[in-house]
């Protein structure tokens, strides 16, 4: 494939729309079916199987489909309307939660998957966002589902933490004992009407801090993987908060980007697909199949875990925190690797160590999700502004008492 160079603003745009025709296409829209709205997961392997997250971003992408005039208002409306009755009727799961995968065509459990609380809150974010965006009997169906949701069900009574994932068959495992994507978790469940947490569990999960050379006082997560710093960012706007203890998410995250792209930069002679305009390490396909790329600081032992790929995902789903450098990324993959471009825009990675270089022919919706809604705040702030009008978010960042902050991102 020939690609005309593009950059700048007009490439942004670009990779938005194609970002934000996954989750147009990728869906089930017939109407009879009772697996409506449902959204799949991958473009390849994965014909009748949906991602409950994938539903999240796709109720986003509805908005800013709306807002740039890709779909009308009224097409949007009914889409998500539909999409939220399949959820209250159908889609498999238990107390609120869903399964993390589900047939596209009946919202039945896949793959003997996990009920997720981290994909179950993905959706209800994408929801939350649509209810306020459109009003009226969406936000009406968007307050049961939330409403359903017992988050107490969820947590490690000994511990104080979440679990990670619950399945029948082997009941609850796993914690949620450090930093990570799961900032959504508290501010979700603290505002929740009808099964609230208590504010202790969001300030008893760990916060181990490290350098990364210059850049100070990282809390970082095990992997080090980007998008742990990106999933919660995607819904709550940080900027300019801080909680009780001072902590300034999005500063943070900031930060962390920065040690990435860094660390990046530091191996470009370990692995020829790392550079200054080619990083971005988070989970992604990879030639040994889905992997969870890293970068320090971090706890496990990147020598294991890394391969030398690179998804655009990474570096673009951090654009609100260093836009200069996510840009130059994102022309980078686009004007130097025509095989990584099709028709949802920049596909999942690429690596190019060994003999033949390797690019997936692939879309995943959850990073294809991360991306837009990324790119959407950056550009207008859409997706921020409407979640951030829901009373229980209000009500969730109150309890955990965070408050404006007058720091300056030291990393910008």
């Amino acid at each position: 494939m020939r690609l005309v160079k593009c950059y700048g603003r007009k490439l942004i745009s670009k990779e938005l729309k194609k970002s934000y025709k996954f989750f147009i296409n990728e869906v089930n829209t017939n109407k009879k079916s009772l697996g409506y709205g449902l959204i799949r997961d991958k473009t390849i392997l994965a014909n009748d199987i949906a991602s409950i997250a994938s539903v999240g971003y796709g109720l986003g992408a509805l908005i800013i489909g709306v807002e740039h005039k890709w779909i009308s208002y009224k097409k949007a409306y009914d889409r998500a309307n539909r999409t939220l009755d399949t959820f209250i009727n159908y889609v498999e799961g238990k107390n609120g939660f869903y399964y993390h995968f589900v047939n596209i065509q009946n919202g039945k459990r896949e793959w003997n998957c996990e009920i997720s609380i981290i994909d179950t809150a993905i959706f209800i974010c994408g929801a939350i966002t649509a209810g306020e965006y459109f009003g009226g009997i969406i936000k009406q169906k968007t307050e049961i589902l939330y409403k359903r949701i017992n988050w107490e069900w969820y947590r490690n009574k000994e511990t104080n933490y979440f679990y990670m994932g619950y399945t029948p068959e082997k009941g609850f495992w796993g914690h949620w004992d450090m930093y990570a994507e799961q900032l959504m978790l508290y501010i979700l469940g603290a505002g929740s009407p009808t099964f609230p947490i208590d504010k202790s569990m969001y300030y008893d999960f760990k916060r181990k801090k490290e350098n990364y050379q210059n850049i100070k006082d990282i809390i970082y997560t095990y992997c080090g993987t980007l998008f742990t710093y990106q999933f919660s960012h995607a819904w709550i706007n940080f900027k300019d908060l801080k909680d009780k203890d001072n902590i300034d998410w999005f500063e943070n995250s900031i930060r962390a980007t920065k040690a990435n792209r860094q660390y990046c930069i530091d191996n470009k002679n370990k692995f020829k697909t790392y550079d200054e305009n080619s990083w971005g390490l988070t989970a992604c396909l990879s030639p040994k199949g889905y992997i969870s790329c890293g970068a320090k600081p971090c706890d496990v032992d990147l020598n294991i875990e890394n391969d030398g790929t690179v998804t655009p995902c990474g570096a673009i789903g951090s654009i609100v925190f260093t836009p200069k450098e996510s840009i130059k990324a994102m022309e980078h993959y686009y004007n130097h690797y025509p095989k990584l471009w099709g028709k949802y825009g920049l596909k999942d990675g690429y690596n190019l160590e060994g003999f033949k270089s390797w690019f997936a022919k692939e879309y995943i919706g959850i990073d294809k999700g991360i991306e837009m809604i990324m790119i959407e705040n950056y550009l207008k702030g859409t997706i921020w502004d409407y979640f951030m009008k829901n009373e229980y978010i209000q009500k969730g960042l109150k309890i955990l008492e965070f408050s404006k902050s007058n720091n300056k991102p030291s990393y910008v």
